[in-house]
């Protein structure tokens, strides 16, 4: 969904970005598309939480979705609106230098090479980079 100018809302956008939890979605979706499953198993928070905070980030018009099959894939919709698109990017670049946003990017790493080693990703599509 494309927004014009007049129609982004900043109080949704900030609010999004108030919570830890979304925050650390943002963060793994930063530059990749990932599936829902990866999330549940990184976050170690049950599905429908997590996709009640992904719902919430895609109210807020910054996470679009795609379906394949039975996965959902979640990335980063960069904002038209060029005040919301700034927010946006210093939040994502302030999570380069934060030790749990680290931490989560190595269990992404570390589950997307082995993700037969997890019950909850048999057969999940690997996260795709996203050529930015």
């Amino acid at each position: 969904m494309t927004r014009t100018l007049q129609s982004f809302d900043l109080v949704k956008l900030f609010a999004a970005l108030a919570d830890p939890t979304r925050l650390r979605l943002l963060n793994l979706m930063n530059g990749r598309e990932v599936c829902v499953c990866y999330f549940v198993e990184i976050l170690k928070q049950g599905q429908p939480k997590i996709s009640r905070h992904l719902a919430y980030l895609r109210r807020a018009g910054i996470v679009e979705t795609r379906r394949e099959g039975k996965w959902m894939h979640y990335r980063i919709e960069r904002p038209v609106d060029t005040r919301a698109a700034s927010i946006l990017e210093a939040t994502l670049k302030s999570f380069e230098t934060d030790r749990n946003m680290k931490a989560d990017l190595t269990r992404l790493g570390r589950v997307c090479c082995a993700p037969q080693s997890f019950v909850t990703l048999q057969g999940a599509p690997i996260p795709m980079t996203l050529s930015q």
